[in-house]
């Protein structure tokens, strides 16, 4: 499978979920370029962004499990074309 330039958003709405949600994305730092996350005091919430290089299946495996997470919402996309 080629490589593909994606993106992810992850909304946190349940702090309980955090630990295991920086397991997966320790797990897939490979895929991982950028990250920035955003704590939203206010609003009681948090957001992560991601950069993210890497197979459809790759990103799949990072994504799934995160949907799955109670508290967090998750919404990816990856661009069209693949990486030379």
């Amino acid at each position: 499978m080629e490589k593909r330039i994606g993106a992810v958003l992850i909304l946190i709405e349940n702090r309980d979920s955090v630990q295991k949600l920086n397991q997966i994305l320790t797990a897939h730092a490979e895929i991982i370029i950028g990250r920035q996350g955003i704590p939203l005091v206010s609003k009681g919430v948090s957001v992560i962004s991601l950069i993210l290089e890497g197979t459809s299946d790759e990103i799949g495996s990072l994504a799934g499990p995160i949907g799955k997470l109670p508290g967090v919402q998750i919404k990816s996309l990856m661009m069209k074309g693949t990486l030379q």
